[in-house]
């Protein structure tokens, strides 16, 4: 049986669907990425044309001027790709207490992408790099032929600069399929040892992501007659402890027009934000969207969060 998630977070804590404070924004510059991987649930692919414009990009920034110190991440897509990536990194440079990338890693070996590594290193960036294991096979059945084989030379490129050191680089794991990251403590220590032994690579931290069912995934499971038994899985191993966690309490994303919403799965799911009178909450009212005691939006995808160790873009939720 599929439960409600809104109702099985309240049976547990009334207030545990209701937004705290903003710690984090999250930024998604648009569609566009050089892979097109089966797992995505934005589908982002080659001819992705969602792409987020200088306009919006400077409506961000002045928010950020007003609310310095949080944490401001950036993902996509590939986000490199976005022509406005530069410029928008730099007028948030030094406004904020850390700012992250999300990348896939084979962008930096694009055709005028190969400078980028060093600029990241220039402006103080964290790199999360999807690595989604540490063997060529299982990487190109998730991500293509070649993906593995560049990633490694990205990630020996990042190494070459002081991450993995002096500066933060953390790897992001997802299933190959529909079935729960194992350990992330235990991946963690597997990662390190074989990529370390196999290519000289280090990196800071790995983070274990479970597959959401959208976009991609959605469609390859449905394909394959396997979403309810999926949907099932997430909910069988609903975990309270993790519940406790989940990101959206502490975290708005914005997608490419400006549309502001709990999570960038939501996104996905076309799920906005909404004011008290359903109208859609864009960046130029992000107050209405801060307050702390504000719903959250939830979905049968938010099971994803909460099931196993738990999930979310920094990882396991619980040890």
């Amino acid at each position: 049986m599929v439960y409600d998630f809104k109702k099985t977070m309240e049976n547990i804590d009334p207030e545990s669907l209701r937004f705290s404070k903003l710690e984090t924004l999250q930024v998604n510059l648009g569609n566009m990425c050089n892979q097109c991987c089966m797992h995505c649930h934005i589908d982002a692919k080659p001819t992705g044309n969602k792409i987020m414009r200088k306009e919006v990009m400077k409506k961000i920034i002045n928010f950020i001027r007003d609310h310095k110190r949080i944490i401001l991440d950036i993902t996509g897509g590939s986000p490199e790709l976005n022509p406005n990536f530069k410029f928008f990194i730099s007028e948030t440079y030094g406004l904020v207490s850390r700012v992250m990338v999300r990348t896939n890693l084979t962008v930096f070996l694009e055709k005028s992408m190969d400078s980028i590594p060093q600029w990241y290193r220039d402006h103080g960036v964290i790199v999360i790099a999807s690595m989604p294991c540490y063997t060529e096979e299982n990487v190109r059945k998730q991500r293509g032929n070649g993906v593995f084989e560049k990633s490694i030379k990205a990630l020996k490129k990042l190494n070459e600069l002081g991450y993995g050191k002096s500066l933060e680089l953390n790897l992001v794991y997802n299933p190959g399929a529909d079935f729960l990251p194992a350990s992330q403590k235990q991946l963690e220590m597997d990662y390190k040892k074989q990529l370390f032994e196999n290519y000289g690579i280090i990196f800071n931290n790995l983070f274990t992501l479970t597959n959401v069912p959208l976009g991609r995934f959605r469609s390859y499971l449905k394909a394959n007659g396997r979403l309810k038994l999926y949907i099932k899985l997430l909910t069988d191993n609903f975990n309270p402890e993790a519940a406790q966690n989940i990101m959206c309490r502490t975290l708005i994303s914005v997608d490419w027009q400006g549309i502001l919403y709990n999570c960038d799965f939501n996104q996905a799911a076309g799920l906005p934000i909404r004011d008290r009178f359903g109208k859609i909450v864009e960046i130029d009212n992000i107050q209405e969207a801060i307050q702390s005691g504000q719903d959250i939006v939830t979905s049968e995808h938010c099971y994803c969060c909460t099931a196993g160790a738990g999930s979310s873009c920094t990882g396991a939720l619980t040890q």
